[in-house]
């Protein structure tokens, strides 16, 4: 998938979800999810995607940056082949599924609200079962999935500052 085709993706599922504010996107690997996710959530397993929120401003100043999304590459191959479509469309399910996490919904505490917003959302942006539908005990559960939100101050993620040996950020 091109930068371009992720970058048009993205504004339409904001716009769709109603995040104003930029969206930084770490497109990764699973042992950089893994650390990302022992970081700031305490749990040492790699995982699909990762949302950070920008740090809460006043309604009235809007932030410029809504927050960050990281996604496992190797995860959302591997997700894609277990339920037959694209690694392309996976991306843009865990896309997805992160800029709702980054406008506040979170699946964990809602009584079903996000997975009724993303069940709609996927369809109105022509995407295959959501993340949050998938994961009903009826459906066949793909491998490695654990959903995660983190509500961490704002943070531009870099590649090669994941990659950097002993580098590690304040929470």
């Amino acid at each position: 998938m091109s930068e371009a085709t992720l970058r048009g993706f993205l504004l339409r599922a904001r716009r769709a979800v109603g995040l104003t504010g930029a969206v930084n996107l770490l497109l990764t690997t699973s042992a950089a999810m893994r650390s990302l996710n022992r970081q700031f959530r305490g749990k040492d397993v790699p995982t699909d995607v990762l949302s950070f929120p920008s740090a809460l401003v006043p309604a009235a100043k809007p932030a410029r940056t809504a927050g960050d999304i990281a996604i496992s590459v190797d995860i959302a191959a591997e997700n894609a082949g277990h339920l037959g479509h694209s690694t392309a469309e996976e991306t843009k399910i865990l896309i997805l599924h992160g800029i709702l996490h980054l406008a506040g919904f979170d699946h964990e505490r809602d009584n079903g609200e996000m997975a009724r917003k993303e069940a709609k959302l996927r369809r109105t942006l022509g995407l295959p079962v959501a993340l949050i539908e998938r994961n009903k005990p009826e459906r066949n559960k793909p491998k490695s999935i654990e959903f995660a939100s983190s509500r961490a101050p704002e943070r531009k993620f870099s590649q090669r500052k994941l990659n950097r040996p002993g580098t590690r950020r304040s929470a």
